[in-house]
């Protein structure tokens, strides 16, 4: 068993019982951060591209706690030339082995970059997502910012995910008509939707999708904060 817990927006916690933690896209200055919620521990960061309101966190986290960060390798060599101490630098199709983890690096169709404060763009490499195959054998699928595109079939039939953690805000990333699909490339049992509510221009819902999925698929819409055992 671990505990999924999400941090707001698309960042998550992945705590197992022996207390190793491997988090996802972790932006701690979030609006929707759990108030009351402090890291304990960060073994692994998974960070699926460059944008602000993912990678926004990384040097802080490093100074904290020196977590290992896997990223795709353009994104990994920039954030090693800023100081940042253990990084793994790989690509679409590899497969990385990180403490009692394995992440395999999957397609993701969205933009990444870094946008420094004088405003200057500087090329992040492609967005990723991540199929993570936890200790006692189970995939989850973490999409990170994308659409759906018709390879979600193909990760289905090469990684066989229980539970996909899908973006549906709309605007930036799929909505929920989009992730509703999705869910079905992906044939899974299970859903946690993120990327919603942040902010006013994210109109998409848990309770859209779930609309839209009837009973085929089990919509996890989590709350900040709040542990899940899975």
């Amino acid at each position: 068993m671990i505990e999924i817990t999400w941090l707001g927006h698309s960042g998550f916690q992945l705590r197992t019982q022996t207390g190793e933690t491997l988090l996802l896209d972790p932006w701690l200055a979030n609006p929707k951060f759990p108030k009351d919620f402090t890291l304990q521990r960060a073994d692994t960061v998974l960070l699926s591209h460059g944008h602000g309101d993912h990678s926004g966190s990384i040097l802080d986290l490093d100074r904290q706690f020196s977590p290992t960060l896997v990223a795709i390798y353009e994104l990994a060599t920039y954030f090693g030339n800023q100081g940042v101490k253990k990084v793994i630098g790989m690509n679409k199709g590899g497969t990385a082995h990180v403490g009692s983890f394995k992440v395999s690096m999957t397609h993701a169709m969205h933009s990444s970059s870094i946008i420094q404060d004088d405003g200057t763009i500087i090329y992040a490499g492609e967005p990723a997502g991540f199929v993570i195959t936890l200790p006692d054998g189970r995939r989850i699928y973490y999409a990170g910012d994308t659409t759906v595109f018709g390879d979600m079939r193909l990760i289905a039939e090469l990684h066989h995910p229980d539970l996909a953690i899908l973006p549906i805000g709309d605007l930036y990333t799929m909505g929920p008509k989009e992730a509703a699909f999705a869910c079905n490339l992906l044939a899974v049992k299970r859903v946690i939707p993120m990327h919603w509510g942040t902010f006013p221009a994210l109109t998409g819902t848990p309770a859209a999708l779930r609309d839209l999925l009837k009973d085929a698929v089990e919509v996890i819409p989590l709350e900040p904060g709040v542990p899940f055992s899975y």
